[in-house]
């Protein structure tokens, strides 16, 4: 049993202490406030229990005198003021600092007066607030405060030009943007409350995103709505542009519109250069994009295929070409032209959409129907049916994850031998990402598992080589190398990214390291270090080519380097065409490509020619 001292005391656990919000500079202009320097009356009491608080818009008339009764400004007209009343946000604007500290305490409706000494307006030290011409800020002075209304606001930009107001909830999250196509009701009144655009009669108004149809303040704050929700959008004179829906009215120096999201039509720039558009023409079930096939997935839809000519010819449609079946197809296999599987990917299941797809992500590089010719643009009216997103492994045994592993590999190795090298490494990436929850059980499922993980590594070493990203195969071949040192097959595919970049130092360890741990890959390590030595020579060939005579000239004369047509560009490295991992052998095809090696690669060879030529003093600037 444990002795506890007398002086020992019982340990209090404390309850955390909530972190404190850092102070702002309005906080630290309110320790300046003395007592008697801001004094309250109401004039007028306001109603309801809630009173105005941070980050809420307030809305109020201001008028100031001197303690002896003359008006000093206003925003009254019948004091010589526009009528308008003042907008601030509480914590966003910048106020004197008596109404950052007088407004908080008002209720709605409420009439105040305010008497404030200098140091609570304009006369306060460094304050934040311009001071008007003529203002007496050395004087203490009464602040007729009206305080009209308050509520809750959307700031839509930074320097609070364009405010909203929600006056009703929308029907989902989704909201407008470039290029969708909008209908909604608009009105608009100046500041003042005077009518500058009535409600539109008949239909709503249509407009498309991004095309300054209506104001910039309209259209940003038209941007946080959603389909069905009903607001108002506080816009200042420097968001109220001209546009087709309304003349910009002089002398205004904020309009309020009405607005109510009636509908609008999701249109996408699906590669941002205006090529290939997905337009939707009848609304889906669910939600965008949560409910999307995003992932890949078992797909049917209806389509018509038609051509952009004057007659709109229709080359396919599934209702009577295909005995009124749908297309049932599996996304992320190639079965498809690119363009297609990318804007269906975008939809929701009921949804039909009118896609406009350029020739290469159509027909140019997929195959072509005998009636859409070369080059052509198309048009497809797709209609997605429903999808099925193939089932996670939970509650898989290993050998079942195995099975699915070799299928979705075999799609991937078809994908590679028909040069689809970013579908193919999207097929063995995701089962790599899969794996991360896998765990074997025993020694032998262990093995399995590692010798497959290394096989799929090297598989997107091979696309990363064929998309031209040596350093990314180089990294997918790394992780295979710290799981296993002495893997061959890894050595022997860095090796030929080593080469493709240029790095033939690099190159050549790893085709030796490949002889040293495995004299069955003498052939093809040997086959590599022979087709090494022909790239070094043909780069060490194209370098003297291009500077020849640089060296050739006397002092004090000027050299011109010789010129190849092609230029760096041209360089290219030749590289066998390995076969993918699955493949038990080491034995390759031949397989010309074109690739310029990096300058770091141009560089430590031009280094090694003049050292040739005994210029290893050279400076390479």
């Amino acid at each position: 049993m444990a002795v506890v001292d007398d002086d020992d005391h019982e340990q209090q656990v404390k309850p955390p202490q909530e972190k404190k919000k850092p102070e702002s500079e309005d906080d630290k202009r309110r320790k300046k406030i003395v007592p008697g320097s801001l004094m309250k009356a109401v004039v007028r009491p306001g109603g309801g229990e809630s009173r105005p608080a941070e980050g809420e818009q307030v809305i109020y008339h201001c008028t100031v005198r001197t303690l002896d009764g003359v008006t000093v400004e206003s925003t009254r007209s019948e004091f010589g003021g526009k009528g308008t009343p003042i907008r601030h946000v509480l914590g966003k604007s910048k106020l004197i600092l008596g109404l950052l500290e007088g407004i908080p305490t008002m209720l709605k409706g409420e009439v105040a007066m305010f008497k404030m000494k200098p140091e609570m307006h304009y006369g306060e030290e460094d304050c934040p607030v311009a001071v008007p011409d003529n203002f007496p800020k050395d004087s203490e002075l009464h602040f007729e405060i009206e305080l009209t209304e308050f509520s809750k606001v959307k700031v839509i930009t930074a320097d609070l030009g364009v405010l909203k107001k929600v006056i009703e909830e929308g029907q989902s999250w989704e909201t407008p943007r470039e290029p969708y196509e909008v209908k909604a009701w608009i009105s608009a009144k100046s500041g003042d409350g005077k009518v500058i655009l009535s409600r539109t009669q008949g239909e709503p108004y249509f407009f498309t995103f991004g095309k300054s149809e209506v104001p910039k303040g309209l259209e940003l704050g038209t941007g946080t709505m959603s389909r069905g929700e009903k607001a108002v959008i506080y816009v200042k004179s420097q968001y109220y542009t001209e546009s087709p829906l309304m003349p910009v009215v002089e002398g205004v120096d904020e309009v309020h519109f009405e607005v109510e999201l009636v509908h609008f039509v999701q249109v996408r720039d699906v590669l941002g250069d205006g090529r290939l558009i997905k337009r939707r023409i009848r609304d889906g079930r669910g939600e965008f994009p949560m409910d999307c096939p995003l992932q890949d997935s078992l797909l049917r839809v209806h389509y018509k295929g038609l051509l952009l000519n004057e007659e709109k010819t229709v080359f396919y449609d599934t209702k009577f070409d295909n005995n009124g079946q749908p297309l049932e197809f599996s996304s992320g296999e190639g079965l498809v032209p690119q363009g297609f599987e990318m804007c269906v990917r975008l939809m929701l299941p009921g949804e039909i959409a009118l896609v406009t797809c350029p020739p290469d992500y159509a027909y140019d590089k997929f195959e072509r129907p005998a009636n859409v010719p070369e080059g052509a643009y198309v048009q497809w009216e797709i209609e997605l049916l429903d999808f099925n997103t193939p089932k996670d492994w939970t509650g898989f045994s290993f050998r079942e994850i195995i099975e699915d592993v070799e299928k979705i590999k075999g799609t991937g190795n078809r994908l590679f031998k028909e040069e689809k090298f970013e579908l193919a490494k999207a097929k063995y990436e995701k089962v790599l990402r899969e794996f991360n929850h896998v765990h074997p059980q025993d020694d032998e499922e262990g093995k399995e598992f590692s010798n497959t993980r290394n096989l799929l590594h090297l598989n997107v070493a091979a696309c990363f080589l064929k998309l031209g990203e040596h350093k990314k195969s180089i990294e997918a071949c790394n992780k295979v190398l710290d799981a296993n040192p002495v893997h061959v097959k890894a050595f022997y595919r860095r090796g030929m990214a080593y080469m493709a970049s240029g790095d033939f130092e690099e190159a050549r360890a790893d085709f030796n390291k490949m002889m040293s741990i495995d004299k069955s890959s003498e052939a093809s390590a040997k086959a590599a270090l022979l087709k090494l030595k022909k790239e070094e020579q043909e780069v060490e060939r194209r370098v003297r080519e291009q500077f020849k005579g640089l060296f050739d000239k006397r002092p004090g004369e000027i050299a011109e380097v010789g010129t190849n047509d092609r230029g760096d560009d041209a360089i290219g490295e030749n590289f066998e065409k390995d076969d993918l991992d699955n493949l038990d052998s080491h034995e390759e095809r031949t397989h010309q490509t074109t690739a310029p090696p990096p300058r770091s690669g141009i560089l430590s060879q031009l280094r090694k020619l003049f050292t040739s030529v005994g210029l290893n003093r050279c400076t390479i600037l």
